[in-house]
């Protein structure tokens, strides 16, 4: 087996995903924690603020656990101080993978994109390592498309006692990668003609908010979206039912915030079908801020408020998943309108259950403030109010004409 000497993970030879160069006894070594994101860094440490995730959590790892860590701190590293690189994708990727739902084997080469079989001098680790001292960075032309499931940010070596993996040695400036497109992440563009970046996940639920670009298409005529080309290519090869697994952490800088774990349906719509699934997100997110304002009397500025606001999501993804089904049956009219209801239905459900249990205890401007934000809630599924004037429109329903002031 021509591979099997480039997955050691300890010996005198080339080791899995680590640097060639022996480098134990040159720098002092860390606990195998930093193989793990979630892990306390060292600023953390020093304050003594590790309290949800404590220090020496793994004092040692059996070396199958100590290897799936290593490949997946290469494949996801975040800003780690100095010189230590982040992922090819950058800090916390957005990871999509194609499941056709028939087991494990298929699951994997459904996730294999076309290409050439590589030889294992195509594996990064099998080579010196390329440094980045002077901000040398590696593009595609560089390397072998196969380094893109297997690149090496960062420069480690494991320590290994007594058949447990019990140290990392690390190093500063390994591969700078740069241009590179993931073929397991859905990537955009901030402006037509601007570079290709990863996305990233936002922390909270993945719902139907975020399927555009992920796991449906999005129509774009000028390439600011693209979904991973796995998912692409599984389209061109079958039209058989598949699911999206999507996971990756959400990170805030080097600080990871969440981490998604998701199931969504993989969705090749027509064009036309595409534009009107994002009219309904778009009708959504309008109505979502009209009820984020709405409950300003009943919640500060802030985390409290946008929990709220996720609720709202969650609550309406079963009814969106139907109305989606819908589409390729029903009139667009009927499908935005009962759309429409389906959102107020939901907001409605949420403002009063917050707003009503000991209302007639609150003081009467309270009072007053809590009914006119729940009139200016549904005056919005009029078409009345920014937010609902974006939502009619998103939805192609006529918006209501604005009553004229009576002049003074």
């Amino acid at each position: 087996m021509p591979f099997a000497p480039a997955f050691e993970l300890m010996g005198d030879g080339p080791r899995f995903m680590q640097d060639l160069e022996p480098m134990e006894c040159e720098v002092k070594p860390s606990t195998p924690d930093m193989l793990f994101i979630d892990s306390a860094g060292g600023q953390t440490l020093r304050n003594n603020a590790d309290i949800m995730v404590r220090r020496g959590r793994y004092l040692g790892l059996e070396p199958p656990i100590a290897a799936m860590a290593l490949y997946t701190l290469q494949a996801h590293a975040p800003a780690g101080g100095r010189g230590n690189r982040t992922s090819m994708r950058g800090g916390g990727p957005m990871v999509t993978l194609v499941d056709p739902g028939v087991g494990l084997w298929q699951l994997v080469w459904a996730n294999v994109p076309d290409g050439k079989p590589a030889s294992p001098e195509a594996l990064p680790w099998m080579s010196p390592t390329r440094l980045s001292t002077n901000g040398e960075q590696v593009f595609p032309v560089d390397a072998d498309p196969a380094e893109t499931f297997f690149s090496q940010p960062r420069r480690l070596r494991l320590i290994a006692e007594n058949g447990r993996i019990t140290g990392v040695a690390q190093k500063p400036f390994g591969a700078n990668y740069a241009g590179w497109e993931h073929p397991l992440t859905p990537h955009y563009r901030v402006k037509a003609g601007s570079e290709l970046l990863p996305r990233h996940p936002r922390p909270g639920s993945f719902g139907y908010r975020n399927w555009l670009g992920v796991t449906a298409r999005q129509k774009t005529t000028d390439d600011t979206a693209r979904r991973a080309k796995v998912i692409d290519l599984w389209g061109q090869r079958t039209q058989a039912f598949a699911e999206v697994i999507v996971a990756g952490w959400a990170m805030d800088n080097m600080k990871p915030r969440d981490f998604t774990f998701s199931r969504a349906p993989l969705i090749n719509l027509p064009d036309e079908l595409v534009e009107r699934m994002e009219a309904m997100v778009v009708a959504a997110e309008s109505i979502a801020l009209a009820l984020r304002g709405a409950i300003q009397p009943l919640f500060a500025e802030g985390e409290a408020r946008e929990a709220f606001r996720e609720a709202f999501f969650i609550q309406t993804q079963a009814p969106f998943e139907s109305r989606l089904t819908s589409l390729k049956s029903s009139p667009w009219e009927e499908v935005a309108r009962e759309w429409l209801a389906d959102l107020r239905a939901a907001a409605l459900e949420l403002f009063e259950a917050e707003a009503l249990p000991g209302l007639a205890e609150r003081d009467v401007k309270e009072q007053a403030e809590i009914v006119r934000a729940r009139r200016n809630l549904t005056a919005a599924f009029q078409g009345y109010g920014k937010e609902g004037r974006e939502a009619f429109k998103a939805l192609g329903l006529p918006v209501p004409e604005q009553k004229k002031r009576k002049a003074a």
